[in-house]
C-alpha cells in the first residue's frame, strides 16, 4: 500500500560520483519552481547535511544538533529517532521556511546511525517483519506529513554521493529521479555504476513487495528517470569549447545506455528511449557567483555581487529546466520515441 503520500511530487538529484554540485543545482531549481508559483520541500537525506548548511547559519544549525536528541529536536533524526529505537512511531515535525515558497527538513550527522541500520531493516523486509517495513518507509512517512503541511508541490531530497541503504530508500520513494553530470571522464564512467544500483534496488523491491503483509505502507519503488543536466562546463562563440562538448557527446549516450535502456527492460515508462529528451537541461560555469550563492545561502539569481548578465542567463537556464520538470511531471508520460 502506497496510499497517504499526498500529492506533491517526489524528486532526487542523483549521482554516486562526488563534485557534480547536486545541492547547489536543488537549490537553484527549487527557486526557477517557486518562481514559477510552486511550493517546494528539501528535504536534507545527507548525514553531511550540505543543504540544510547551504541554507542556514552555522550557530543556527549547530543549535538544530545539539537539540535533535531531544523532546524539541526539528531535525530529520528527530522525526526517525522513534522508529530507529523501536520506540514508537514516527515523529511529525514542521518544516522552516528558508527562502520564498521554500520549506526545509534539517539534515542531521546523526541520520548516519540509521543508516547503519538500513541493512538490517532490509532483511527484515525480505522476512516479512513488520519492523522492516516500518523502517524503510519511516523517511517517506515523515515526508509525507511535512509536505502536507506546507502544501508543497514538489519534494527535493538534497542525498550524500554514495550508493549506500539511505539513498536506496530515498531514491525508491521518489517518483523521478535526476542525474546531475559534470562534464569529465569520472562522470560518464560513474552511470553505468549508476544504473546497474538502480535496477539491482528496483527489482529487489519488486520481491520485497510481493512480500508486505496486507495493509502495509510500501515505498513505491518506481523512481524514473527524468533526464540528466549537464554543467560545469565554458562557452566558446555560444557553444561548448571543444574539450567539453566531446564529453557532452559521450554523457548523452551514457545516459541512454547505461541508465535509460537499463530502466526500460524493467518497464518502458520508468525512461525515455529518445537521447534529446533525456538531456533535460544544461548548466554551465558560472564562475564567480556559484560561489557567491554558496556564501549567501541564495539562488544564482539572487545573489548580491556578480554581473546582471551572469545572473539573467542563470535565470533562463534554471527557469528552463523548471518548466521541463513541470511539464514532463504534469504530463506524467514519458516519450517512447
Amino acid at each position: 500500500m502506497t496510499s497517504g503520500r499526498g500529492t506533491a511530487i517526489r524528486l532526487v538529484l542523483y549521482n554516486h560520483k562526488g563534485g557534480v554540485g547536486k545541492t547547489t543545482l536543488t537549490v537553484n531549481i527549487a527557486s526557477a519552481l517557486a518562481a514559477a508559483g510552486k511550493r517546494v520541500l528539501l528535504v536534507d537525506a545527507d548525514p553531511q547535511c550540505n543543504i540544510t548548511s547551504y541554507l542556514v547559519e552555522t550557530n543556527v544549525v549547530n543549535k538544530w544538533l545539539d537539540e535533535s536528541d531531544t523532546e524539541s529536536g526539528t531535525t530529520i533524526w528527530s522525526a526517525i529517532k522513534p522508529v530507529a529505537e523501536s520506540s514508537g512511531p514516527v515523529k511529525r515535525i514542521k518544516p522552516y521556511e528558508r527562502l520564498k515558497g521554500i520549506y526545509l527538513i534539517p539534515g542531521d550527522i546523526k541520520l548516519s546511525e540509521f543508516e547503519q541500520d538500513l541493512n538490517q531493516i532490509w532483511t527484515e523486509c525480505l522476512q516479512r517483519k513488520v519492523r522492516g517495513f516500518k523502517g524503510a518507509s519511516a523517511i517517506s512517512e515523515i515526508v509525507a506529513d511535512a509536505a502536507s503541511r506546507v502544501k508543497a508541490d514538489f519534494v527535493f531530497y538534497d542525498v550524500g554521493p554514495n550508493i549506500g541503504p539511505l539513498n536506496r530508500v530515498v531514491l525508491l520513494d521518489c517518483d523521478y529521479f535526476i542525474v546531475p553530470a559534470a562534464c569529465d571522464l569520472f562522470s560518464t564512467r560513474a552511470l553505468s555504476t549508476l544504473g546497474h544500483s538502480l535496477d539491482s534496488w528496483i527489482r529487489e523491491w519488486q520481491v520485497i513487495s510481493q512480500l508486505a503483509p496486507d495493509n502495509t505502507l510500501l515505498l513505491p519503488g518506481r523512481p524514473t528517470f527524468l533526464g540528466y543536466i549537464l554543467q560545469k562546463f565554458r562557452v566558446y562563440g555560444g557553444t561548448l569549447s571543444e574539450g567539453f562538448s566531446l564529453y557532452a557527446a559521450l554523457l548523452e549516450k551514457a545516459a541512454n545506455a547505461d541508465i535509460a535502456t537499463v530502466l526500460r527492460k524493467i518497464d518502458k515508462s520508468l525512461a525515455s528511449a529518445s537521447l534529446s529528451y533525456n538531456k533535460l537541461g544544461q548548466v554551465k560555469d558560472f564562475g564567480k557567483i556559484a560561489a557567491l550563492a554558496q556564501t549567501q545561502g541564495a539562488a544564482f539569481e539572487n545573489v548580491s555581487g556578480g554581473t546582471t548578465y551572469q545572473k539573467d542567463e542563470a535565470r533562463k537556464e534554471f527557469g528552463a529546466i523548471a518548466k521541463r520538470i513541470i511539464d514532463r511531471t504534469s504530463s506524467n508520460e514519458t516519450q517512447e520515441l
